[in-house]
């Protein structure tokens, strides 16, 4: 294994293990750990410094679309706009622990339509968190539904993953897609009956917790305080209903223009901000205190989408994600080297932990196929694992930037959310990928 990849390993697990820990705060892992990786590596500063601007490049745009995303769900959450479908939901579910789970899958389904995760999670989070809050459920359970639900979705053809993957073995995403629609109703499936099992675990934790369903939704919800004077927060609380009902249409007009995608998503929520502000708030005190509430949660996540930015940046400019992907490969003994795309897609959900989705599909699957092509295995085969064995752990990865956008919106932590969810999910994998073996799309 080449110097590069023993340093870009390195610098990768000691990046998970410091989030895992808990210990520090992300930004410092996140530019300060790829950072000191590049110098022993031999890259002087200011190429470190060009990484950087390739890096952030990438995600200034979710960094501004997620200011702009926080103010509007916090002014739509401090306006009321959220409760009548708490109310809704609980008096459908009759606090039915189970059924919220399930719903919680099949409405992040529906989000993730567009193919784009960071619309998903705007969608959906902002929406039930609050309903998780109120009846004690843990909001962890939230993001992994969201995640594994969306990740399923996602492998449609105009999501990210099968459109690298159709390019790298030449072909139309849409015929790459198509064998695909079975595995997406199973996955789907399998998604559900893993919210029930965990809706029916969550029953039992809030049961013994607190000796009821109905005793955990009377007492006060988990709400952090959003600050600014209760009674501008009052005033917008008691707004007329025909204002109500314009927050419900400017909100719909918001997630339907982000679906669309005719305009940047960041600009679609500071219109979304600049309307909803004179609309609830007329008085420009009261305007500026809602703004004032919301930007410290809004900046401190930003920060660390700019900070990811600048660890992916460091990590591909220097090459370390690209000697990783090809020298993974070579490690490998030469008799298990004919089952080294089921073997791949087995480790999948890891490798997002290791790798960027373009070192995954970009570096690491041209690899993968050149070699199992040479034991006389069909390249559509090896991209097949390597798609499900991988997708799964899409929403899971600290190389994702709508993971933190997720994190961010639901106020949650990477190392726990990686601790919670990844036992789930990769078993979700793995099971995935027995199935399409099991109707022939992969050969073993």
């Amino acid at each position: 294994m080449g110097f590069l990849s023993i340093i870009g390993f390195l610098t990768i697990i000691i990046i998970v293990l410091l989030l895992l820990s808990g210990r520090v705060a992300p930004i410092i892992a996140l530019v300060l750990t790829p950072i000191i990786g590049a110098l022993i590596a031999g890259f002087e500063l200011k190429e470190i410094g060009t990484f950087f601007d390739d890096g952030i490049t990438d995600v200034v745009h979710v960094a501004m679309m997620f200011i702009f995303a926080i103010l509007f769900f916090g002014i739509m959450q401090d306006v009321g706009l959220f409760d009548p479908l708490i109310r809704g939901m609980i008096n459908i579910s009759q606090g039915n622990i189970i059924a919220i789970s399930v719903g919680s899958v099949l409405i992040a389904a529906i989000a993730q339509l567009d193919g784009s995760g960071a619309s998903t999670f705007l969608i959906t989070i902002p929406a039930l968190l609050p309903l998780y809050k109120k009846l004690k459920m843990n909001p962890y359970l939230l993001l992994l539904l969201i995640a594994g639900s969306a990740s399923i979705m996602n492998m449609l053809p105009w999501a990210g993953p099968l459109g690298r993957s159709a390019s790298v073995l030449n072909m139309d995403v849409t015929e790459l897609w198509r064998p695909l629609i079975p595995i997406q109703v199973i996955g789907l499936m399998l998604m559900v009956v893993l919210a029930i099992v965990l809706g029916y675990r969550e029953k039992k934790r809030i049961m013994k917790e607190y000796g009821s369903i109905e005793a955990a939704s009377a007492m006060e919800p988990d709400v952090p305080s959003v600050g600014g004077s209760s009674e501008s927060i009052n005033q917008a609380s008691e707004s007329a209903a025909w204002k109500f009902w314009l927050n419900v249409l400017l909100t719909i007009a918001v997630v339907g223009t982000l679906v669309w995608g005719i305009i940047p998503a960041g600009l679609v929520f500071m219109i979304g901000v600049s309307l909803a502000l004179p609309l609830n708030y007329p008085n420009m005190e009261d305007q500026m205190d809602r703004i004032r509430a919301h930007a410290p949660n809004a900046l401190m996540m930003a920060t660390i989408i700019l900070a990811a930015g600048t660890f992916l940046g460091i990590l591909t400019g220097t090459g370390m994600l690209d000697a990783i992907a090809k020298d993974v490969v070579k490690v490998i003994p030469a008799f298990i080297a004919p089952y080294i795309h089921l073997i791949i897609g087995f480790f999948g959900v890891p490798f997002d932990l290791l790798l960027s989705t373009d070192a995954y599909y970009f570096a690491l699957m041209p690899v993968v196929e050149q070699i199992a092509t040479g034991f006389g295995i069909d390249s559509l085969s090896t991209g097949y694992a390597m798609i499900v064995g991988n997708i799964v752990g899409t929403f899971i990865s600290p190389f994702s930037p709508a993971v933190w956008l997720a994190l961010g919106l639901a106020g949650l932590e990477m190392g726990r959310h990686i601790r919670y969810s990844l036992f789930w999910l990769w078993g979700l994998s793995i099971v995935l990928l027995a199935s399409t073996v099991a109707i022939g799309l992969i050969t073993v």
